[in-house]
């Protein structure tokens, strides 16, 4: 199973001509393979086969990296680290903090970070309205509200010329007219994920 893992992983990469190392396509296997058997017990995510565990979610997460631009990202309602941890292992000179509610998933983002060695990931187990956390150049979220409502949440937590960055399936053209508070709309991008049915779009809002 460990080879067919890593060698959809490559397939991945290279069909969203991303240039990872062996070291991290080797991580982010080990990743899901944690996952895989975390998720027996702790019910991490409804995916329970690990090859779409590599489809849904890493490859998912790696279809946004071209449009990451800065040295700290806050990913908030992390869940099983998703897509932080792809992130992190993807940039070992950027900043990831993961943010999430449920005591059993960081409690497993802890343990990931041990175990593939981030250095550069910092796990919070709070509410994103309560949380004291520093200003980051960037906020992402996948499938955690509406953008008004993580306008309203997360806004706070962006530096001065911060953007939010968050994951949606279908284009969110009501959604889009929400957009203020201080933030205005980047673009939208469409994202096309090997192996996954669907659509997919990047929203990108910037602060001022």
């Amino acid at each position: 199973m460990a080879n067919t893992l890593l060698k959809q992983i490559e397939q991945g990469c290279e069909a969203l001509a991303l240039s990872l190392t062996d070291e991290q396509q080797l991580k982010l296997q080990h990743y899901v393979e944690l996952l895989a058997k975390w998720n027996k017990v702790y019910n991490l995510t409804s995916v329970r086969d690990p090859k779409e565990m590599v489809s849904r979610h890493i490859l998912d997460s790696l279809a946004i990296l071209p449009y990451l631009d800065g040295d700290s990202l806050l990913d908030v309602g992390t869940g099983a680290g998703l897509p932080g941890i792809p992130i992190a292992i993807a940039f070992p000179d950027m900043a990831v903090t993961l943010l999430d509610t449920n005591s059993k998933k960081t409690r497993f983002l802890q343990q990931a970070k041990a175990e593939l060695g981030l250095n550069n990931v910092t796990v919070v187990h709070a509410r994103v309205e309560e949380a004291a956390l520093p200003k980051f150049a960037m906020v992402t979220a996948r499938a955690f509200a509406t953008i008004e409502d993580i306008i309203d949440l997360t806004g706070q937590h962006c530096d001065e010329a911060g953007s939010l960055i968050l994951m949606k399936g279908v284009r969110p053209d009501d959604e889009l007219a929400s957009i203020g508070k201080g933030f205005k709309l980047r673009d939208i991008v469409t994202l096309d994920v090997p192996e996954c049915d669907g659509e997919r779009h990047l929203i990108r809002i910037v602060k001022g």
